[in-house]
C-alpha cells in the first residue's frame, strides 16, 4: 500500500459498507486512457473525497472512509448513506468510476492517453464504468 490514504472513521449502522478498485493501473479503458502505476500519488486532500451517484455533482450518496494506491489499482471503500442509492447495490448496480483532472499525460498511438498524475475529484458509483473492471462488492450492511 502507498502514500495516497484518506480516511474518516464515521460510521452508521444503517449504512452499506462496500469496497473495489476505482482504477486498475495498465488496462485501457473505454476511451482509450490508461492509468499509470503512481498516478494517484499526493492526490489525499484534507477534505473527504465525494461518494456521487452518476458523476452527478451534488448527489452525494455516502463517503468513501478508506482511498489508496496500492499495486493494482486505486482501491475505495465506503459508506452508501443513502436509501434509494443501496436499493440501486441491491439491484445489480456494481459500477465504480473515477472523476479527475490529468496533470500528466501523453497522447496514446492508438488513441486515448496515457495518465501518469491525477488529481482525484470524486468516485462515483456507475451502471457503466469506462474502465468495465472498475467494480465493487457489498462487504457488510443491509440493502433494504
Amino acid at each position: 500500500m502507498s502514500a495516497l490514504a484518506i480516511s474518516a472513521e464515521r460510521r452508521s449502522d444503517a449504512a452499506l459498507l462496500i469496497e473495489g478498485y476505482a482504477s486498475v493501473f495498465g488496462v485501457e479503458d473505454l476511451s482509450g486512457d490508461v492509468v499509470r502505476a503512481g498516478a494517484f500519488s499526493g492526490a489525499a486532500r484534507n477534505h473527504p473525497l465525494p461518494m456521487l451517484l452518476q458523476h452527478r455533482s451534488g448527489s452525494i450518496i455516502g463517503q468513501w472512509v478508506r482511498v489508496l494506491e496500492d499495486g493494482r489499482g486505486l482501491f475505495v471503500r465506503g459508506l452508501i448513506n443513502e436509501k434509494s442509492a443501496a436499493c440501486l447495490v441491491r439491484n445489480g448496480l456494481d459500477g465504480l468510476s473515477i472523476g479527475f483532472r490529468p496533470r500528466v499525460w501523453t497522447v496514446r498511438p492508438g488513441g486515448g492517453r496515457l495518465l501518469s498524475k491525477i488529481d482525484l475529484v470524486e468516485v462515483s458509483l456507475v451502471a457503466d464504468p469506462m474502465l468495465p473492471s472498475a467494480r465493487f462488492k457489498v462487504v457488510s450492511g443491509s440493502v433494504q
